[in-house]
């Protein structure tokens, strides 16, 4: 936790391709996965899972796999959703765009969740970055974890841009919370080729 804390700020907007700041220790296999984190014993987030790692998932004992990006990406398989439900897991896709999430986008996600709070879950996008901001919002909003805290597990992944932290900051003012927290800086990284 404090090698996280000191090493988040220097990471900003890299991104990472191994577990090795993630919330929680994982299965090797796991951190296979593109930016693999896990927040708990039912609450995780990644990149794209391939083929194999959806079995993977289901083998580890995932119940639930909700995609948060556009189907027509080229590492997207065509057919996940009956790949997923093939495998016994459930399935839900909210398209999000990049350039414009919708606190609408993090609602719909929000309520599948809290339909099933106990329901092992992976959150995904394509390289975690969409699927760490809604991570944040949901652990921050309904499992009480702190906006620092969040963060950290976030900046471990990316420091979102303008355009998603007027996002987040939209949707925690919409439930009455505040932003602010000693040593989260918010500052969007600059963009890239400068």
């Amino acid at each position: 936790m404090i090698m996280r804390k000191i090493l988040a700020p220097l990471i900003g907007a890299a991104l990472l391709s191994s577990a090795v700041y993630a919330v929680q220790e994982v299965d090797p296999a796991l951190a296979e996965i593109t930016n693999f984190r896990q927040y708990s014993d039912t609450f995780a987030s990644a990149g794209q899972p391939t083929r194999e790692q959806f079995q993977l998932l289901a083998d580890q004992g995932f119940e639930r796999i909700v995609y948060i990006a556009f189907t027509n990406n080229n590492n997207a398989p065509a057919d996940a959703d009956q790949l997923v439900k093939g495998l016994g897991m459930e399935y839900m896709h909210v398209p999000v765009a990049f350039d414009n999430p919708l606190p609408d986008d993090f609602y719909a996600f929000a309520d599948s969740m809290r339909r099933n709070t106990g329901k092992k879950t992976l959150l995904h996008c394509q390289v975690n970055a969409r699927a760490t901001a809604f991570s944040f919002l949901y652990r921050v909003l309904y499992d009480d974890i702190s906006i620092a805290d969040a963060k950290a597990d976030m900046n471990t992944v990316w420091q979102p841009n303008a355009v998603w932290r007027d996002f987040i900051f939209e949707v925690l003012d919409q439930n009455d919370v505040s932003a602010e927290c000693a040593g989260c800086d918010w500052t969007p990284p600059p963009p890239r080729g400068q």
